[in-house]
């Protein structure tokens, strides 16, 4: 004689393994979208680092401040910063450089995705970010 045994079958079906999928490709488009625009941020932020890190810097003029500044830019490929997102501000004796700019990436059609980023670098002192 047979049995009927019913078997419990587990696991995820073709339909949520589509749908798990459209989901973490979606994220990850997006995560490929934004990455270049932080990727920038960070050589920004590292260039910035390292100028105030240079003997003297507190001691030139701003037009030269921003010429280096700019050559570590093409060094470092950040292509989003232009001169007048530089701002270098004496204030109590030392000074600041403020770099404030915005990315704009296109996701999909007219849908945009917009980065604004600041950094506030003391020049000629310790970094703080």
């Amino acid at each position: 004689m047979r049995r009927n045994q019913r078997r419990n079958q587990s696991g995820i079906t073709l339909v949520s393994f589509v749908i798990v999928a459209s989901v973490v490709g979606f994220f990850l488009f997006i995560a490929m979208k934004l990455f270049p625009m932080y990727q920038e941020f960070y050589g920004v932020k590292s260039a910035a680092k390292s100028l105030a890190g240079e003997a003297g810097i507190a001691n030139e003029q701003p037009a030269q401040i921003k010429d280096k500044l700019f050559k570590r830019f093409n060094i470092g490929y950040v292509n989003s910063v232009k001169p007048e997102h530089v701002k270098i501000e004496t204030a109590g004796g030392s000074k600041v450089m403020h770099i404030n700019y915005e990315v704009r990436v296109q996701i999909v059609g007219n849908l945009d995705a917009i980065g604004r980023f600041v950094v506030d670098q003391p020049l000629g002192g310790t970094a703080s970010y």
